[in-house]
């Protein structure tokens, strides 16, 4: 067998190729790119046996996707995509001077796999159909993350020279009438000159059609009140920074809404989308984002247990003499972990059974968020059930609740 470590960057990836003795065999810079990628497989051809199979490669690199380690996957190769993490820590077994270099982080990885591959999990083989949802998943994701640094921006600049829109719209700012009205009222002024049929005619092309006439003198009311004033010198510069912050937010929130479509309509070509589904708290978007981040490779996760530790939901006891604390993983997929507090907290009126769990946490000493974590394990689990035997979610089999059980006497 051939080890190999990969330290890649944008521009380039160190390799080093080890034996199963740890001796080194060979050590490049490739570019990367196709001739990189020719470069390596010259140099496997060159110390792998002619009769071996393209498994017999394993390499350990520190991501698991883009097209470099598509093509490795792609070639047969067994790779291993390692936490930064724990490369740092496996690369103070080597040394403790605190020296790093990529040559030296190729060495690392390269002795990890070697060493310590049982450790760790191999990059599966999602299908195609996974992949699309996790590139759109993803990407929308990014999407609402960033409309929502606009909004808090666009909040913070209200609140120096403006807070009577704040106190319109309140945490609205990115709903369409607060975008409707501050694209055509930029400024106190503007505001305060809103007449009642100028905001209900831009209430209106923005959509709305319900309690139009209540929103209107809601609105104006609230841009006429007396407030603060800012300097005279800086409202010209807050009026055009907040006219190019709302077109910003209203480009984001249509490109979100866009892809939310795309989003749902691939989600649902896939085989388990009806499973995903019958999860409590799970609709199409937060479904599609827990298949996209979990993958659909029936063989990534042997036991319920592997799959709520990769979820990050599954806590951490730390124990050293006498003191024993359970602790939040915060070394773990952001996405994933955010797609399955939110399924939580849906969950909770959703299913009478998650409810009841939630209670029972909480009625045991837990915060909010404790129980919530602890709801969303035990979700996890009931999700791998689920999908390990092809079957939709029930209320029934999934709790063994007081209610269940009267019911079963």
């Amino acid at each position: 067998m051939l080890f190999i470590g990969d330290d890649w960057a944008e521009a380039h990836h160190d390799i080093e190729i080890v034996d199963e003795s740890g001796r080194r065999l060979a050590r490049r810079r490739l570019p990367e790119g196709v001739e990189g990628l020719a470069g390596l497989h010259a140099l496997v051809a060159d110390h792998v046996a002619e009769d071996a199979e393209a498994n017999q490669v394993t390499v350990g690199i520190e991501t698991d996707r883009g097209p470099w380690v598509q093509a490795l996957l792609a070639a047969g190769y067994t790779v291993y995509a390692v936490n930064p993490l724990q490369v740092a820590r496996y690369r103070e077994r080597h040394g403790t001077s605190g020296a790093k270099s990529d040559p030296g982080d190729a060495h690392v990885l390269a002795e990890l796999v070697r060493l310590d591959r049982a450790h760790h999990r191999p990059v599966a083989g999602d299908s195609a159909v996974a992949e699309h949802v996790k590139v759109l998943t993803r990407t929308h994701q990014s999407m609402v993350w960033s409309r929502q640094r606009q909004t808090n921006a666009l909040r913070s600049m209200l609140r120096e020279f403006y807070p009577a829109a704040l106190a319109a719209f309140g945490d609205e700012l990115a709903g369409r009438d607060a975008l409707a009205i501050l694209a055509i009222a930029p400024s106190p002024e503007a505001g305060r000159r809103l007449s009642q049929s100028k905001i209900a005619a831009a209430l209106r092309r923005a959509g709305r059609q319900r309690n139009l006439e209540g929103t209107t003198e809601r609105i104006q009311a609230a841009l006429r009140a007396p407030q603060l004033q800012a300097h005279p010198g800086v409202v010209g510069a807050y009026t055009a920074a907040v006219r190019s912050q709302v077109a910003v937010i209203a480009e984001l929130v249509t490109q979100t809404e866009v892809l939310r479509g795309e989003v749902e309509a691939g989600f649902g070509r896939h085989p388990d989308a009806e499973i995903y589904l019958s999860q409590p708290g799970l609709g199409p978007v937060l479904g599609a984002r827990v298949l996209a981040e979990f993958g659909d490779d029936p063989h990534r996760f042997a036991d319920p247990k592997a799959r709520k530790n990769y979820s990050g939901m599954a806590p951490i006891p730390r124990a050293s003499g006498t003191r024993r604390v359970v602790l939040a993983r915060y070394a773990r997929n952001r996405r994933l972990a955010d797609a399955l507090y939110l399924q939580a907290f849906t969950a909770l009126t959703a299913s009478p059974g998650a409810r009841e769990y939630y209670d029972r946490q909480r009625a045991r000493g837990a915060t909010h968020h404790q129980a919530l974590r602890a709801l969303a394990n035990r979700l996890v689990g009931i999700l791998h059930g689920c999908l390990h035997h092809h079957q939709r979610y029930d209320e029934t089999t999934a709790w063994h609740t007081a209610a269940d059980q009267t019911t079963a006497a």
